[in-house]
């Protein structure tokens, strides 16, 4: 089964999936193995593996490597650049930074991409990928003119744009760390356009955003920060996972 189906399907048994981000740069392979683990066991639907800086090479590798022997999970790349990908991967996030300045994002590192994901043979999941105030590091790397916080319409027309051309999987993206998580205003204006798969993530630091994000529409929660800083990571992903459920 292809890591889209499956979410789809968890999505519609439990109303929504959460997904655990893993930043290579941000720990050792080991610790990846811990969290990816502890993600299994409280029922995380998907490992996320990624970051906006560091996030390549040998150390994506060797963490992915990891997280593969600690679990079972659909192991997804979430990449910053064409320099994020490994062949170690079950699917990729293939995501077009819409509200980006920068060429680069928007295409080119797409473009560069494209053979090692086809010789790789990883599941590409096409997404229209858009920064949300305050933006955090991605929205610096990314060069994004960044989405006010009060301005939903234009999250909507970039994640109606992303459907036209064909992306399936709309995120919404706070930034990692962010003080606040994306509105549910905003994550509801984006939902009733027709968004087929709206992933949330940035700033979800408790239950209580995380439940109000899925019910605001958030079809996939993704939390990382809070996993990476949590003294009780089991325990933490449990009640993220326990929050989003229907």
């Amino acid at each position: 089964m292809s890591t889209e189906q499956y979410l789809d399907d968890v999505i519609k048994r439990d109303g929504a999936a959460h997904l655990t981000l893993i930043d290579p740069d941000a720990g050792s392979p080991s610790a990846a193995s811990e969290i990816a683990e502890a993600a299994a066991k409280s029922g995380s639907s998907a490992i996320m593996i990624g970051g906006s800086v560091g996030a390549s090479g040998d150390v994506l590798d060797e963490t992915l490597r990891a997280i593969k022997e600690a679990t079972d999970l659909p192991t997804i790349l979430f990449p910053a650049s064409a320099s994020g990908i490994s062949r170690y991967a079950d699917s990729i996030f293939f995501m077009s930074l819409l509200n980006s300045r920068d060429v680069g994002y928007l295409i080119t590192n797409q473009m560069i991409g494209t053979k090692a994901v086809f010789d790789y043979g990883i599941e590409p999941i096409p997404m229209a990928y858009i920064i949300v105030e305050p933006g955090g590091t991605a929205g610096w790397v990314g060069d994004a003119k960044l989405i006010p916080r009060e301005k939903p319409e234009l999250a909507v027309a970039y994640s109606l744009a992303g459907k036209f051309l064909g992306m399936r999987y709309t995120y919404l993206e706070a930034g990692s760390g962010a003080a606040d998580p994306v509105p549910p205003e905003m994550i509801r204006a984006v939902k009733r356009a027709g968004c087929e798969t709206l992933v949330v993530g940035g700033g979800i630091r408790s239950a209580q955003s995380a439940r109000a994000a899925a019910k605001a529409g958030a079809d996939i929660i993704v939390t990382g920060t809070a996993v990476e800083e949590a003294s009780e990571i089991q325990r933490t992903i449990t009640e993220f996972v326990n929050a989003i459920k229907k």
